[in-house]
Protein backbone atom coordinates (compact mmCIF):
# COMPACT_ATOMS: atom_id res chain seq x y z
CA UNK A 1 0.00 0.00 0.00
CA UNK A 2 3.12 2.33 0.76
CA UNK A 3 3.89 1.44 -2.56
CA UNK A 4 1.13 2.33 -4.35
CA UNK A 5 0.65 5.42 -2.77
CA UNK A 6 3.97 6.64 -3.57
CA UNK A 7 3.38 6.09 -6.95
CA UNK A 8 -0.07 8.11 -7.08
CA UNK A 9 1.54 11.16 -4.96
CA UNK A 10 4.86 11.05 -6.73
CA UNK A 11 6.94 10.44 -3.55
CA UNK A 12 10.63 8.34 -3.51
CA UNK A 13 10.15 4.99 -3.66
CA UNK A 14 13.36 3.93 -2.43
CA UNK A 15 12.37 6.64 0.59
CA UNK A 16 9.01 4.83 1.24
CA UNK A 17 10.00 1.41 1.39
CA UNK A 18 12.62 1.92 3.52
CA UNK A 19 10.47 3.89 5.47
CA UNK A 20 7.67 1.01 5.77
CA UNK A 21 10.30 -1.54 6.46
CA UNK A 22 11.44 -0.16 9.53
CA UNK A 23 8.72 1.96 11.13
CA UNK A 24 7.56 -0.63 13.29
CA UNK A 25 11.20 -2.04 14.11
CA UNK A 26 11.33 -1.57 18.25
CA UNK A 27 8.08 0.21 18.46
CA UNK A 28 7.33 2.74 21.37
CA UNK A 29 4.33 0.52 21.81
CA UNK A 30 6.75 -2.03 23.01
CA UNK A 31 9.40 -0.37 24.45
CA UNK A 32 8.20 2.91 25.94
CA UNK A 33 10.14 5.23 24.12
CA UNK A 34 9.17 7.43 21.08
CA UNK A 35 12.78 7.28 19.65
CA UNK A 36 14.15 3.99 19.73
CA UNK A 37 12.44 3.36 16.42
CA UNK A 38 14.30 6.14 15.35
CA UNK A 39 17.51 5.03 16.76
CA UNK A 40 17.49 1.50 15.45
CA UNK A 41 16.15 2.52 11.92
CA UNK A 42 19.33 5.05 12.10
CA UNK A 43 21.86 2.69 13.79
CA UNK A 44 20.62 -0.19 11.01
CA UNK A 45 20.72 2.10 7.84
CA UNK A 46 24.34 3.05 9.16
CA UNK A 47 25.24 0.06 9.02
CA UNK A 48 24.42 -1.20 5.47
CA UNK A 49 25.98 1.83 4.08
CA UNK A 50 23.19 4.18 3.29
CA UNK A 51 24.18 7.90 3.15
CA UNK A 52 23.64 10.25 5.76
CA UNK A 53 20.59 12.08 4.12
CA UNK A 54 18.48 8.88 3.98
CA UNK A 55 19.51 7.97 7.08
CA UNK A 56 17.98 11.33 8.15
CA UNK A 57 14.80 11.46 6.13
CA UNK A 58 13.79 7.47 7.13
CA UNK A 59 14.98 8.17 10.75
CA UNK A 60 12.78 11.00 11.16
CA UNK A 61 9.86 10.00 9.56
CA UNK A 62 10.15 7.06 11.75
CA UNK A 63 9.73 9.16 14.88
CA UNK A 64 6.80 10.53 13.36
CA UNK A 65 4.53 7.41 12.13
CA UNK A 66 2.54 5.84 14.84
CA UNK A 67 -0.36 7.03 16.05
CA UNK A 68 0.25 7.79 19.63
CA UNK A 69 -2.84 9.13 21.25
CA UNK A 70 -6.17 11.28 19.89
CA UNK A 71 -4.78 14.52 21.48
CA UNK A 72 -1.00 13.78 21.18
CA UNK A 73 0.81 15.89 19.32
CA UNK A 74 1.95 15.10 15.52
CA UNK A 75 5.51 15.42 14.02
CA UNK A 76 5.79 16.21 10.79
CA UNK A 77 6.72 14.12 8.37
CA UNK A 78 8.06 14.44 4.40
CA UNK A 79 5.82 13.27 1.66
CA UNK A 80 7.47 9.76 1.98
CA UNK A 81 6.59 9.46 5.29
CA UNK A 82 3.15 10.69 4.93
CA UNK A 83 2.68 8.01 1.92
CA UNK A 84 3.90 4.95 4.96
CA UNK A 85 1.90 6.67 8.03
CA UNK A 86 -1.61 6.42 5.49
CA UNK A 87 -0.66 3.00 4.14
CA UNK A 88 -0.09 1.66 7.96
CA UNK A 89 -3.82 3.58 8.53
CA UNK A 90 -5.38 2.33 5.88
CA UNK A 91 -4.19 -1.48 7.40
CA UNK A 92 -6.14 -0.29 10.61
CA UNK A 93 -8.97 0.34 8.82
CA UNK A 94 -12.04 -1.86 6.94
CA UNK A 95 -12.70 -5.70 7.61
CA UNK A 96 -8.45 -5.96 8.04
CA UNK A 97 -8.38 -3.10 10.52
CA UNK A 98 -11.61 -4.96 12.23
CA UNK A 99 -9.76 -8.52 12.32
CA UNK A 100 -6.54 -7.06 13.18
CA UNK A 101 -8.28 -5.41 16.24
CA UNK A 102 -9.78 -8.57 17.43
CA UNK A 103 -6.63 -10.42 17.20
CA UNK A 104 -4.93 -7.91 18.78
CA UNK A 105 -7.28 -7.97 21.82
CA UNK A 106 -7.58 -11.65 21.74
CA UNK A 107 -4.02 -11.97 22.71
CA UNK A 108 -3.78 -9.52 25.21
CA UNK A 109 -6.85 -10.50 27.01
CA UNK A 110 -8.53 -7.26 26.08
CA UNK A 111 -12.83 -7.64 26.72
CA UNK A 112 -14.59 -7.54 23.58
CA UNK A 113 -16.97 -5.13 24.63
CA UNK A 114 -18.19 -3.29 28.37
CA UNK A 115 -21.24 -0.67 28.09
CA UNK A 116 -19.83 0.17 31.32
CA UNK A 117 -16.20 0.95 30.20
CA UNK A 118 -15.95 4.40 28.77
CA UNK A 119 -14.02 5.77 26.04
CA UNK A 120 -10.70 7.61 26.50
CA UNK A 121 -9.22 10.15 24.73
CA UNK A 122 -5.35 9.99 25.40
CA UNK A 123 -3.67 13.43 25.56
CA UNK A 124 -0.30 11.38 26.19
CA UNK A 125 1.52 9.06 24.43
CA UNK A 126 2.08 7.50 28.55
CA UNK A 127 -1.98 7.46 28.78
CA UNK A 128 -2.60 5.31 25.44
CA UNK A 129 0.47 3.09 25.96
CA UNK A 130 -1.45 2.38 29.89
CA UNK A 131 -5.07 2.17 28.71
CA UNK A 132 -6.77 -0.71 29.29
CA UNK A 133 -10.53 -0.45 27.42
CA UNK A 134 -12.16 -3.03 25.16
CA UNK A 135 -11.85 -4.33 21.97
CA UNK A 136 -14.94 -2.11 20.32
CA UNK A 137 -13.91 1.11 22.44
CA UNK A 138 -10.60 0.91 20.98
CA UNK A 139 -12.64 1.83 17.33
CA UNK A 140 -13.68 4.98 18.83
CA UNK A 141 -10.30 5.93 20.52
CA UNK A 142 -8.24 5.42 17.05
CA UNK A 143 -9.90 3.37 14.15
CA UNK A 144 -12.50 5.85 13.64
CA UNK A 145 -10.52 8.73 14.27
CA UNK A 146 -7.65 7.88 11.22
CA UNK A 147 -10.16 8.52 8.03
CA UNK A 148 -9.83 12.19 9.30
CA UNK A 149 -5.71 12.42 10.15
CA UNK A 150 -4.66 10.87 6.39
CA UNK A 151 -2.45 12.88 4.45
CA UNK A 152 -2.36 12.09 1.20
CA UNK A 153 -5.47 12.18 -1.33
CA UNK A 154 -5.08 8.57 -2.38
CA UNK A 155 -5.25 7.52 0.65
CA UNK A 156 -8.26 9.72 1.65
CA UNK A 157 -10.00 7.97 -1.62
CA UNK A 158 -9.30 4.63 -0.36
CA UNK A 159 -10.60 5.36 3.77
CA UNK A 160 -13.76 6.73 2.39
CA UNK A 161 -15.27 2.89 2.08
CA UNK A 162 -13.56 0.94 4.72
CA UNK A 163 -14.31 3.69 7.16
CA UNK A 164 -17.79 3.55 5.83
CA UNK A 165 -17.64 -0.47 6.24
CA UNK A 166 -15.96 -0.19 10.11
CA UNK A 167 -19.01 1.92 10.69
CA UNK A 168 -21.55 -0.51 9.61
CA UNK A 169 -19.93 -3.09 11.34
CA UNK A 170 -20.12 -1.14 14.80
CA UNK A 171 -24.00 -0.81 13.83
CA UNK A 172 -24.31 -4.25 13.20
CA UNK A 173 -22.81 -4.96 16.40
CA UNK A 174 -24.29 -2.74 18.72
CA UNK A 175 -27.95 -3.81 16.95
CA UNK A 176 -27.42 -7.91 18.12
CA UNK A 177 -25.37 -6.94 21.44
CA UNK A 178 -28.88 -5.29 22.42
CA UNK A 179 -30.45 -8.17 21.02
CA UNK A 180 -29.17 -10.28 23.90
CA UNK A 181 -25.43 -10.76 23.09
CA UNK A 182 -23.66 -10.46 26.65
CA UNK A 183 -20.01 -11.39 28.40
CA UNK A 184 -20.45 -13.77 31.15
CA UNK A 185 -17.63 -15.52 32.11
CA UNK A 186 -14.49 -16.91 31.30
CA UNK A 187 -14.88 -20.45 31.92
CA UNK A 188 -17.56 -20.05 28.97
CA UNK A 189 -16.50 -20.73 25.36
CA UNK A 190 -14.98 -17.51 24.52
CA UNK A 191 -16.65 -15.66 27.40
CA UNK A 192 -19.43 -15.10 25.27
CA UNK A 193 -22.97 -16.41 26.05
CA UNK A 194 -26.23 -16.44 24.41
CA UNK A 195 -28.38 -13.92 26.84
Amino acid sequence: MAQRLADAEGADREAVELVAALHDVKDFKFTGDDMSGAREARRWLAGQGVDDTMIDLVAENVAGISFKGAGTPARPLTLEGMCVQDADRLDAMGAIGIARCFAYGGTTGRPLHDPATAVAEHTTTDQYLRHQGTSINHFHEKLLLLKDRLNTESAKRIATGRHAFMESFLQQFHDEWEEGFVIRDVDEPYGIAAG
